[in-house]
């Protein structure tokens, strides 16, 4: 196959002889340039994914470092990682993964100051952070570069997932939140926990749809916020 080595192509064997991906997709997914925010619970089974599927290059941004208490769901990391840099970890799991994706890590906290410099040099954004506020810059400045944002949220046994992309005539971050709530009304993680395997179920359905989009396979969740009830086993759609 043109373009990839012989390793490359056992690799993603099953991708090429897939209808309606093929060479032509697998080479996109080579050639994309994906961003992820957070390299926590959600972000994980998300770069894990991302990196399988052969996107040539994954950025993470995150200034944390790896704890115990993250390990019952941030399957990026491992025991014996504790105190690095999660930035550190997620490349070096991600290089034992595939080794022919390249990781780029910006170790800083995203704000309103970085933001722009941040997702300049990508094609699409991946928000897996926990707070509020950073999801509203994010989505401010993935609609300021014209780039398509994949953004999910989990909490206690619930999760959801959408797409903005504004640019292309889909709804806004502001159409889905017409008001910032305030912080003391959202759900804290920390507080009233989360089910681990949520997040793997939410962050690979964020993966699913950053290939979609990569790809331009399939119909991306622009203007609809899928809803996932894990105690229930229930996926609802709402529109936007």
């Amino acid at each position: 196959m043109v373009g990839f080595s012989p390793d490359e192509t056992r690799r993603y064997a099953r991708h090429l002889v897939l209808k309606g991906l093929g060479g032509p997709g697998q080479q996109q997914l080579k050639a994309a340039r994906v961003l992820v925010i957070g390299a926590g619970g959600l972000s994980s089974p998300a770069i894990l994914y991302l990196a399988a599927a052969g996107i040539g290059t994954i950025g993470i941004v995150d200034d944390d470092t790896v704890s115990l208490s993250n390990l019952q769901r941030q399957v990026l990391h491992t025991t014996d990682r504790i105190g690095t840099l999660k930035t550190a970890s997620a490349a070096a799991s991600v290089q034992a993964l595939n080794p022919h994706v390249i990781i780029v890590s910006h170790t800083v906290r995203l704000d309103a100051a970085n933001a722009d410099a941040l997702l300049g040099d990508y094609d699409l954004v991946l928000d897996g952070s926990d707070s509020f506020d950073t999801r509203l810059i994010v989505a401010a400045a993935a609609e300021r570069a014209g780039i398509p944002l994949v953004a999910g949220a989990v909490a206690m046994f619930d999760g959801q997932i959408t797409v903005f992309a504004p640019h292309r005539g889909t709804p806004r971050f502001a159409d889905l939140y017409s008001e910032t709530p305030d912080a003391d009304d959202l759900p804290n993680c920390e507080a009233v926990g989360v089910l681990g395997a949520l997040t793997g179920v939410i962050g690979t359905l964020m993966a699913m749809e950053a290939i979609k989009l990569v790809t331009g396979i399939g119909e991306p969740l622009y203007g609809r916020l899928l809803l996932y009830d894990g105690r229930g086993a229930r996926f609802t759609e709402l529109t936007y």
